[in-house]
């Protein structure tokens, strides 16, 4: 067990609140790319072309050639580091994570207090006349999917580039960071606004910082680093918790 794994730890326990903060990285070890990744999304679909919800109102015929892909993510299964802080949760170290993914990983796994910052690819809605529409039923659909009510397009509730995020996501947000004093950023560089945010948010509220990544990101502001793979750090941590 490293000192850093100890220190983080230490930091848990003494903690009044603790929330968790996750990006692509706590999901590539199920085996969903990164999107900005070598092979992943980004790599293959310009952004700009496939990832606004300008680009999906012109042509959302040619988006849905990515979104498919989209799709196939919410068949993955949550890895040993999205149990652990499942684990984590359950034990009431933590007490809330917000996501930037879309994958359902976390709520597989079992934690119930997920904020999903960027939506979820768990639910469907039409444009054109609102109607909204599981997972479940776009899986047995031809693609792309049609709303049976008026045959346009379904999008999936997903936060597209140059969309607000929605207001119950930002509610939910704020209430969880609200008085927290220690934050898990996992598997995150921080660099998409407004999420990339939420860590200097945490330390200007005079929080402390636990970074697991493979290479840190924060600029100094973790108080502990735990410089590795989720699932081997977050495996460790929930050990050193459960075994004190």
């Amino acid at each position: 067990m490293t000192n850093s794994i100890m220190q983080a730890a230490r930091l848990l326990k003494k903690a009044k609140k603790v929330i968790a903060f996750t990006g692509a990285g706590a999901s590539t070890e199920s085996g969903i790319p990164d999107f900005r990744s070598k092979g992943g999304l980004w790599s293959r679909f310009d952004p700009m072309e496939y990832g606004t919800i300008g680009a999906f109102r012109r042509n959302p015929t040619k988006v849905w050639k990515m979104l498919v892909e989209l799709i196939d993510i919410a068949r993955a299964e949550p890895n040993t580091g999205h149990l652990a802080m499942a684990e984590m949760e359950k034990i009431g170290v933590i007490q809330g994570i917000i996501t930037q993914n879309i994958d359902l990983l976390h709520q597989k796994a079992g934690s119930r207090n997920v904020v999903e910052f960027h939506g979820s690819i768990a639910s469907f809605t039409c444009l054109d006349c609102g109607r909204g529409y599981p997972l479940s039923f776009v899986r047995q659909e031809q693609m792309p999917p049609l709303c049976p009510a008026c045959h346009s397009l379904l999008k999936p509730d997903v936060v597209f580039f140059d969309e607000q995020i929605p207001p119950r996501a930002l509610a939910r947000n704020k209430e969880l960071l609200a008085g927290a004093d220690v934050l898990i950023v996992a598997g995150t560089s921080c660099q998409v606004a407004p999420a990339s945010f939420i860590p200097s948010q945490i330390y200007g509220q005079g929080g402390k910082i636990i970074e697991v990544n493979l290479e840190p990101s924060l600029d100094g502001l973790a108080e502990v680093v735990l410089q590795g793979t989720f699932t081997k750090m977050m495996t460790e941590l929930v050990g050193q918790l459960d075994g004190n």
